[in-house]
């Protein structure tokens, strides 16, 4: 299927491992112009080179950024004023009791999983309804339907996005702009195997850490494993499409089932 996507420029953030990179592998692959962010130029380039490695030829560049830095994200804006795809990828989650985490850990986590997309959009989300055509994609997480004991601030912060980008959709109207979320259950990205480590008890092994983490944390899961990171940027890149032009507003599940609705 031609997803009509080579003379389209994306810029994802969050974009040098996990679920960002395959994202940007994907977008690349279907043609698109791909702009990578993450907070270092060494892991810019790694993720610019597996990504040739895969499709030669691609277009990709980078630019470095921490999205909990405002300074930073305008000099991001300053140095890629224009996209027609933004995919607000980038994010950070942590375990933690609930009582444990200080008010420094909530405003970083808006910071970071709330504000960035914010920011960006701000931009260029005019300049796509003036053009009268863009995407808007933001990767939040079954956590934002379901929030996590584990990790309320960031099943908050899921939440939010979740009502950023339907706010956004309701601005779209009649336009070829459409605002979408992607809901990713738990995906095998490299956080995630961070997270798991802090799960696992003393001398568990990977594999036993797996199957306790959906006995137990996600019992409602109908896949029974780590979804991967190929199969959310599968979604991710036809939403990015122009054949997706009549999802709009959606909050889109690729979460295993995880979520018990038929909604």
């Amino acid at each position: 299927m031609d997803l009509q996507l080579t003379d389209k420029t994306a810029l994802v953030t969050g974009s040098t491992g996990g679920i960002g990179l395959a994202i940007a592998k994907r977008l690349a692959a279907e043609g698109a112009e791909v702009i990578l962010t993450g907070r270092t130029e060494a892991r810019i380039e790694q993720a610019r080179a597996a990504i040739l490695a895969e499709t030669p030829g691609a277009r990709v560049r980078g630019v470095a950024v921490d999205f909990g830095h405002a300074d930073q994200v305008q000099r991001l804006l300053a140095a890629v004023p224009t996209v027609d795809i933004l995919v607000n990828n980038v994010g950070i989650f942590d375990p933690k009791p609930f009582a444990d985490i200080p008010d420094e850990d909530w405003l970083r986590f808006f910071e970071v999983n709330v504000l960035s997309g914010v920011r960006l959009s701000r931009q260029y989300f005019p300049q796509m309804l003036a053009q009268n055509w863009g995407r808007i994609i933001f990767i939040s997480s079954e956590s934002g339907l379901q929030i996590p004991a584990e990790m309320i601030h960031y099943g908050t912060t899921k939440t939010a996005q979740l009502a950023v980008a339907r706010g956004l959709a309701e601005l779209t109207t009649g336009t070829g702009v459409t605002v979408n979320s992607v809901l990713p259950g738990p995906t095998a990205s490299e956080g995630v195997e961070e997270f798991i480590g802090k799960l696992a008890a003393e001398g568990q092994s990977r594999a036993d850490a797996e199957k306790d983490f959906f006995a137990h944390a996600r019992p409602s899961s109908l896949l029974k494993r780590f979804i991967t990171t190929d199969e959310i940027a599968t979604m991710v890149t036809f939403l990015a499409s122009p054949l997706a032009a009549a999802t709009n507003g959606a909050s889109v599940r690729v979460d295993g089932g995880v979520i018990r609705s038929i909604g």
